[in-house]
């Protein structure tokens, strides 16, 4: 690694020490970068911070914490096809005074070397979770692609309410909007017209 390579990791990690970090305890959604021993390097786990009751009964008063729950993941050739699209979606994450986070530079286009949690908006988190959702059981990655930048451009409403009907519904009915989602968003295997419109949607 070149001396200015080295001195860039160095400033970026000591940007996420100093600025990122802090934010993480607090932030509605979390994107883990980290290793799991079965799948390729590196894997990307989208969580939700959710609330959790306890106590309430016997006349003791209800309490509540806040819990990290995963929401979906992705790893080797899906991530790497749709990393532009996720680092789109980071670029656009903001701290609370709407100051740029900068996240994409923990995700580049090379080796990814960050290990760690990023702190992500509600709009980040629902879109990835989504994405990561959508492009379990497709194989073609031109649909993978398609779905993934189709969801970027959703707005932050468009979001959240289809990844209530992918996840809130039960099995079976999650099962079938996930399903009509990916043709919906990727069109069918084969499709001709999956090129042209990816042509349209990549930067």
């Amino acid at each position: 690694m070149s001396s200015r390579k080295s001195d860039d990791k160095a400033a970026v990690q000591a940007d996420y020490t100093g600025r990122v970090l802090p934010l993480v305890p607090q932030s509605p959604w979390v994107l883990r970068v980290t290793e799991h021993k079965d799948k390729p390097v590196p894997v990307l786990v989208v969580k939700e911070r959710v609330r959790v009751w306890s106590g309430g009964q016997d006349g003791a008063s209800a309490t509540h914490h806040y819990v990290l729950k995963e929401r979906g993941l992705i790893y080797g050739q899906p991530f790497r096809r749709i990393l532009p699209v996720v680092r789109e979606i980071l670029v656009k994450v903001c701290d609370a005074s709407g100051i740029p986070l900068e996240l994409h530079r923990y995700l580049g286009n090379g080796r990814i070397w960050f290990r760690g949690n990023l702190p992500l908006d509600s709009e980040a988190g629902e879109k990835l979770a989504l994405i990561f959702k959508l492009q379990e059981r497709v194989s073609d990655m031109d649909r993978v692609e398609l779905i993934a930048w189709r969801v970027e451009r959703f707005t932050r409403e468009e979001a959240a309410y289809w990844l209530t009907r992918a996840t809130q519904f039960g099995e079976g009915p999650n099962r079938w909007a996930l399903a009509g989602m990916r043709i919906m968003l990727g069109g069918q295997p084969g499709d001709k017209g999956i090129q042209a419109m990816l042509q349209q949607l990549r930067r």
